[in-house]
């Protein structure tokens, strides 16, 4: 046993030399959970944010200013008051992505009972912000005239006031959901390949066959594969949340960073396994980058990040649940949001196990037979 440990030790450290002379993987991992990270938490945001807004006044009237002042940041810039003829070159320059037009007698109809119309032109090139500032400014001008027709008329009162509370996340912030799921994405995508890459580079640099002379055995090599590229993982993880997720852009975490760690181990454990397997599927890098994309995508997609679970097909629901991706992304959310404790993640933890200890078996075996073809 001791002998083993050594083995494993000795092999680990090996990998670990052999990653820190490919500059490569070290710039892609210091970009995934950096950079990336960053971006792809704050770079496009979900909510709409200083959208530029032009308005054709025709009306002059309380109501009509009533609705201009409405527009304020940060949702968007204050309003562009512009004339009927400047709407389509404006927007055919970039100029502003919404026009809202309120025609003359506006106020005058509202108050006698008509149901005048306005019309609000928008730059759907834009998308990230067209189709979401096209309900904002719905909502707007509907408040907006809402409110000043109470002001004129006996308003009735509402049976039932609902009062909204937003949990975890007062504001709404997405970069607070967009950092965490986008770590949880660079763990599953960075353990696969750094273990994949590690077993088809001394496959194609030949230093496999050396392996196979020396007193050690398959899952002694494939142990220290692991240990090593899911620590590489693990320490870069702990940076990220430190530097970037809670220092940068400032997500408070609820929970045990501590427990959340654990978590990260043992998926790891599974998504490493993962990565042991396609490499003995590929016979080269370029074959394994096809079948990580194969295989990422709908781990990252189906696995509850992008959209709730509940949302999906009863179908894909139960297929997940043999995805390490899936019980990893609802502890992290747990833990890091709700500040849950291990009496409550304890059932993903132990999927987490199991599937990792079925995924090492399988890719154990698999390596085994892929030596035993090269002996």
């Amino acid at each position: 046993m001791k002998r083993s440990l050594l083995n494993i030790w000795n092999l680990g450290v090996k990998e670990l030399w052999s990653l820190w002379r490919e500059p490569v993987m070290l710039v892609l991992i210091l970009y995934l959970f950096t950079v990336s990270l960053y971006a792809a938490a704050t770079a496009m945001p979900e909510s709409l944010h200083n959208a530029v807004v032009a308005v054709v006044d025709e009306d002059r009237s309380p109501l009509s200013a009533r609705i201009t002042s409405a527009f304020y940041p940060p949702h968007f810039r204050p309003p562009v008051m512009v004339s009927h003829a400047d709407i389509d070159p404006g927007m055919d320059a970039g100029q502003f992505t919404f026009a809202l037009i309120i025609p003359s007698g506006f106020q005058r109809d509202m108050l006698a009972g008509k149901r005048p119309t306005l019309q609000l032109n928008v730059d759907a090139t834009r998308m990230s912000q067209a189709f979401t500032g096209n309900g904002y400014i719905q909502q707007i001008v509907q408040d907006e005239v809402r409110e000043f027709m109470a002001r004129t008329r006996v308003a009735q009162e509402p049976p039932v006031e609902l009062a909204l509370r937003m949990r975890f996340n007062p504001t709404l912030e997405p970069a607070w959901f967009g950092s965490v799921m986008e770590i949880v994405n660079s763990i599953t995508m960075l353990s696969i390949i750094l273990t994949g890459a590690a077993l088809i580079r001394e496959r194609e640099h030949g230093t496999i066959e050396h392996l196979l002379v020396m007193p050690v055995t398959p899952t002694e090599i494939m142990i220290a594969k692991v240990w090593s590229m899911g620590l590489v993982v693990l320490l870069a993880t702990m940076m990220s949340m430190t530097l970037v997720v809670r220092g940068a852009i400032g997500v408070p975490i609820e929970g045990s960073l501590l427990l959340f760690f654990v978590g990260v181990t043992l998926s790891l454990f599974a998504t490493t396994s993962m990565g042991i397997f396609m490499a003995t599927v590929a016979r080269s890098m370029p074959q394994f980058g096809l079948l990580l994309v194969l295989v990422f995508l709908p781990l990252q997609l189906l696995s509850g990040g992008a959209t709730p679970r509940e949302s999906m097909p009863e179908l894909v629901q139960w297929v997940m649940l043999a995805a390490p991706t899936t019980h990893f992304v609802s502890l992290s959310q747990a833990i890091l949001y709700r500040g849950a404790g291990l009496e409550t993640v304890w059932q993903a933890f132990l999927a987490l196990f199991l599937i990792g200890s079925v995924l090492f078996t399988f890719s154990l075996s698999r390596f085994r037979r892929t030596l035993a073809t090269m002996a």
